[in-house]
């Protein structure tokens, strides 16, 4: 099954299915001399991780296991590998699926395309969403290494079902949404979420939402023309998730329907650098980084799994049948999305600062070490430390 890598210098390449042994990811391309070890990682993990309120109750503690590529607590230069195992499985949930493929899901496109019986079915398989902790795994990894420039990443939960804002939301308030439950940006509304959320549950019915990132301090001149543009690289991450049904940065699709008069970003001097008034286009001008914040939105749909019956086909009979899916499934997919799209900008963005020599490929110095270790350090108290390892 190729389509498993992503990335040139910082490459991924994730592995493992959502109720076989284990899921992990190998990372080729990171520089020697990087500190990192499971609590790294583990600290990222936690903000995906099931089994809480408002999310899919699946127990996982998600704990990592390096089990290569670092010696003596810092990497070598060579491939490293982690791995989670699974240990929370009911595969019995999906003995009827094995049957009935689920409306909006992948099971049909995956038995057409490589046959039923090399299909599995438990939990989704490989097309599941418990891939993504994988990508969670390497965003840490590239989240920490960015640290050498200086680039922090935060997003948040802009809107759930009908409920949203409009407003522009700082980085800091991207940021403390990592202390919500729901990556709500503000109290007000997080309440509005965990009610939505709260009537999925009760009915068996589910919303999508729309995720945004700020991408703070970013390298500018990351991205190549014309084919490996940074905005078509970060796209392509992003919409290989599951259940992303849209991406967008700077203004957006609200640019299909203003003047160019209206959109016109002025561009001035501010202590010998150059800025763009209103930084429309996100920090990304030509498929090149700018130096401005970059801002990317990403939508995902309804989780597909809901206790409401759906229509399907049996495929021993080839006849209607009634389907209602049992299992342990997010009422909301894009609460716990926010960090899978925070680690897919962090790989796009380690990779393409490693490709243009913002931060050495081979291997990090003493002093560059320690300047990630602290401003590492720095980044967890602002997350809440305490609450992220809960």
């Amino acid at each position: 099954m190729p389509g498993n890598s992503f990335g040139r210098v910082f490459k991924i390449t994730t592995f493992g299915e959502s109720h076989g042994k284990l899921i992990g990811v190998t990372i080729d391309g990171i520089p020697a001399g990087l500190f990192i070890n499971e609590a790294d990682i583990e600290f990222e993990l936690a903000f995906r991780r099931p089994g809480r309120l408002y999310v899919s109750p699946r127990r996982e503690e998600d704990k990592a296991e390096i089990v290569s590529g670092v010696f003596e607590g810092k990497t070598t230069g060579a491939p490293l590998t982690v791995i989670v195992r699974n240990v929370d499985i009911i595969s019995q949930d999906y003995a009827e699926i094995h049957n009935k493929p689920r409306p909006g899901h992948a099971d049909l496109p995956y038995i057409m395309k490589y046959g039923y019986e090399n299909w599995d079915y438990r939990g989704g398989g490989r097309a599941s969403a418990r891939e993504t902790l994988s990508r969670v795994i390497a965003g840490a990894i590239a989240k920490k290494l960015l640290m050498l420039t200086n680039t922090m990443i935060a997003g948040h939960l802009k809107s759930l079902g009908d409920k949203g804002i409009d407003k522009v939301v700082s980085f800091e308030e991207a940021l403390s949404s990592k202390l919500s439950p729901v990556r709500a940006s503000s109290k007000e509304l997080e309440k509005e979420y965990e009610d939505l959320i709260m009537k999925a549950m009760k009915t068996g019915d589910s919303y999508g939402g729309i995720v945004e990132i700020i991408i703070k301090n970013p390298p500018p001149h990351l991205g190549e023309p014309v084919f490996d543009k940074l905005k078509a690289d970060l796209a392509k991450a992003i919409m290989s998730i599951p259940a992303a049904v849209g991406f967008e940065y700077g203004i957006g699709f609200k640019a299909a329907s203003m003047k160019g008069s209206e959109l016109a970003d002025e561009i001035y001097l501010e202590e010998n650098k150059f800025r763009w008034r209103h930084n429309f286009f996100g920090g990304i001008l030509g498929g090149i980084s700018t130096g401005e914040d970059i801002i990317i939105r990403c939508a995902f749909r309804p989780a597909s799994s809901i206790r409401i019956p759906q229509k399907t086909l049996d495929l021993r009979t080839k006849e209607e049948s009634t389907l209602i899916i049992k299992g342990r499934h997010d009422p909301a997919i894009a609460i716990r999305a926010v960090a899978v799209v925070e680690a897919m900008c962090a790989i796009v963005l380690a990779d393409h600062a490693l490709r243009a020599g913002k931060i050495n490929p081979v291997r990090l110095e003493k002093d560059e070490a320690h300047v990630i270790e602290e401003r590492w350090k720095e980044y967890m108290e602002k997350c809440g430390h305490t609450q992220a390892s809960q």
